[in-house]
């Protein structure tokens, strides 16, 4: 894989129709995906060396997103803005370029806003998963 340009990941917000379109978040200059897996210590006694094991399969997953920018757009401003107040989870796509894209509920945990004296209003969010995310590759 080569590299990439970053302001090619982009993050939608899914509307709640049927069937679900997707509002790009604007203004994003900032993202990151973080994946992560608990691990389940099945060491024992018996276990050879004393080293550790771990049971496979048991841990529990997780996805958070986070991105910061600036504002541009109101649609997709104001479904952060609905989701977050409401805590309620809401579909949500990650579309990496070359690589692939992630779907599933996720709750807004964390939404800030900023602003310099002398400069532009500022926003970040932060996702957290909320159940199943799929994966599908890109080709």
């Amino acid at each position: 894989m080569t590299a990439q340009r970053g302001k090619d990941i982009l993050l939608k917000i899914g509307d709640g129709e049927a069937p679900e379109g997707f509002v790009t978040v604007a203004g994003l200059r900032a993202r990151t995906l973080s994946l992560n897996a608990r691990t389940v210590d099945a060491t024992d006694g018996d276990s050879a060396g004393r080293w550790r094991e771990l049971l496979a399969g048991a841990g529990v997953k997780q996805a958070s997103v986070s991105g910061a920018g600036i504002f541009r757009d109101a649609a997709s401003d104001a479904m952060i803005r609905e989701a977050f107040f409401a805590q309620s989870a809401r579909t949500w796509r990650l579309i990496i370029p070359d690589f692939g894209q992630l779907q599933g509920p996720f709750l807004v945990a964390a939404l800030e806003y900023a602003g310099e004296h002398e400069g532009e209003a500022t926003w970040a969010l932060t996702l957290a998963s909320a159940g199943e995310i799929a994966f599908e590759a890109l080709a």
